[in-house]
């Protein structure tokens, strides 16, 4: 069995979710007073929260045919996801509202940066420290079993021109959180820009890397648009 480091910070680590939020055809049928009352109520339970995790909105509208908005929450404890999505489900606007898509993780240093250590290197953090990106890109990640076999060695190289093809676009930024154990994706990785066509090029050159052989799922993905609660709502 190949040797692993031992976790460093565990209790430092944060939990971390992106939930996709779908409003049913019922909702849009309401009466203004009704949908004004349950969105009022809506934001209430994020603003309770707001001052012990962090939570963004974004907006799917324009992108996705299957959700119109997005949660990126981070918190300390599991506590504050239970009060916070609980909340959320018990408003006037919630009982109308699914989750289509929810991935749960935790944030952890990665095994592959040592030899590219640098200030704000994103796998070294374990809190997140989101940008102000107009847009995130996110999906979950799932690698091959050989991937897991390989010669710790031989995966360092393949992550090596990994990261070296990311460091190319410096517009985009990202995000990994680590789900083992923990939801059906290994991995949820969230990327921050302002350029989608530049993530798209990324993404491309990426296909030509060699871990990328070792990938057996990287789907769904999401284009979402930062959008504050107010105008997220009101588009609704």
């Amino acid at each position: 069995m190949q040797h692993r480091p031992a976790a460093e910070g565990k209790s430092n680590r944060q939990a971390v979710r992106y939930a996709f939020y779908r409003v049913s055809p019922e909702w849009r049928r309401l009466d203004s007073a009704a949908k004004d009352s349950g969105k009022k109520e809506f934001a209430a339970v994020i603003g309770e929260h707001t001052d012990r995790m962090m939570i963004r909105t974004y907006s799917l509208t324009a992108t996705r045919g299957d959700a119109d908005f997005m949660l990126w929450t981070v918190a300390n404890s599991l506590n504050d996801f239970q009060s916070l999505y609980t909340g959320l489900a018990n408003t006037g606007m919630g009982r109308y509202a699914a989750i289509p898509y929810s991935y749960f993780a935790m944030t952890r240093r990665s095994i592959y940066i040592d030899k590219h250590s640098h200030e704000g290197q994103e796998g070294a953090r374990l809190k997140i420290r989101p940008g102000d990106g107009k847009y995130l890109f996110v999906y979950p990640f799932v690698k091959s079993r050989e991937w897991y076999a390989l010669p710790i060695a031989d995966r360092q190289r393949m992550m090596d021109e990994h990261i070296a093809v990311g460091h190319k676009y410096s517009g985009i930024r990202i995000n990994t959180s680590y789900s083992f154990g923990l939801d059906d994706q290994e991995f949820v990785v969230a990327f921050e820009g302002d350029s989608p066509s530049e993530f798209l090029d990324l993404v491309m050159e990426l296909r030509d890397s060699q871990a990328s052989r070792y990938t057996i799922r990287d789907t769904p993905s999401f284009t979402a648009a930062a959008m504050p609660l107010e105008q997220l709502l009101a588009a609704l």
